[in-house]
């Protein structure tokens, strides 16, 4: 699956990152800090999804869209965390 094709939605009335993928979503729910932080609290892969990549490309996906709007963010999900302990070049985002 390329997922360099599939866009990220935020999704502000339901305050997630959405990634649509084979026709269901995956998702990272988040609360906002203030203006500047994002809380990144909770990842939801659907079982159909899950070892094929498609939390990697929700979490990347999301850090960019985070790093390119001058966001930072707060990483209290596990699974973000865990990403970013193995991808630290994203250090750069986290407060």
């Amino acid at each position: 699956m390329n997922y360099d094709v599939l866009e990220l939605v935020r999704n502000e009335s339901k305050k997630r990152f959405e990634l649509e993928v084979e026709g269901v979503v995956a998702f990272i729910l988040y609360r906002s800090v203030n203006e500047n932080i994002l809380d990144l609290y909770h990842t939801e892969v659907p079982a159909s999804l899950e070892g094929k990549g498609a939390g990697k490309a929700l979490v990347e996906k999301t850090l960019q869209y985070c790093k390119t709007n001058h966001l930072q963010i707060i990483a209290s999900c596990p699974f973000v965390a865990a990403y970013i302990l193995r991808h630290p070049e994203w250090k750069a985002i986290t407060v």
